[in-house]
């Protein structure tokens, strides 16, 4: 039923993704030169409807939250491998399996950079084990944590703060 579950609501993600646009290659430029905000108004939104809903499943037992430990070093190399494959092909891991789901057959150059940077990812994981994944590393911290507060008591100063964003992101027509 997991499975089912993931199937459906990644089809749906997909749906929204292409109805939004933010597959298409101009949106991605635009976003890369930061003349248009599209993607990220989505993955803003995006964002902060999953972080309400995943407390609430997590708050009413029905979900686990897995907290990844934060490493700088792999957040920042990986930040940058992830960001100069983006700005390379115009597309980024989801919008290329996006475009490629409506006939955009460039995307496959990008799903094959994927797929060969997690074959040497794998090959290298034993050195970056010992060495970048271990710069700055803060354990399985979450700011409610770091912050010494219940979550619900940040989640709608985030709402907030996203909202304004949001909303002088589409004053500036961007």
């Amino acid at each position: 039923m997991d499975l089912i579950f993931g199937l459906v609501t990644g089809v749906l993600f997909g749906i929204l993704l292409q109805r939004s646009e933010v597959i298409r290659y101009d949106r991605q430029l635009g976003a890369l030169l930061l003349k248009d905000m599209t993607i990220v108004k989505f993955m803003l939104t995006t964002i902060l409807v999953g972080m309400v809903g995943v407390h609430i499943l997590a708050d009413l037992g029905l979900a686990k939250l897995s907290i990844k430990p934060l490493i700088l070093g792999g957040n920042v190399l990986g930040g940058l491998i992830f960001g100069a494959g983006w700005a390379l092909l115009g597309y980024c891991p989801g919008t290329s399996a996006g475009a490629l789901g409506e006939g955009r057959l460039d995307a496959l150059a990008g799903i094959a950079g994927m797929l060969l940077g997690a074959a040497i990812f794998a090959e290298a994981y034993p050195w970056l084990k010992t060495t970048v994944l271990t710069w700055g590393d803060y354990g399985k911290a979450t700011l409610p944590q770091l912050m010494e507060r219940h979550h619900w008591v940040l989640i709608p100063w985030f709402c907030l703060l996203g909202w304004a964003l949001l909303r002088w992101l589409h004053k500036r027509g961007l």
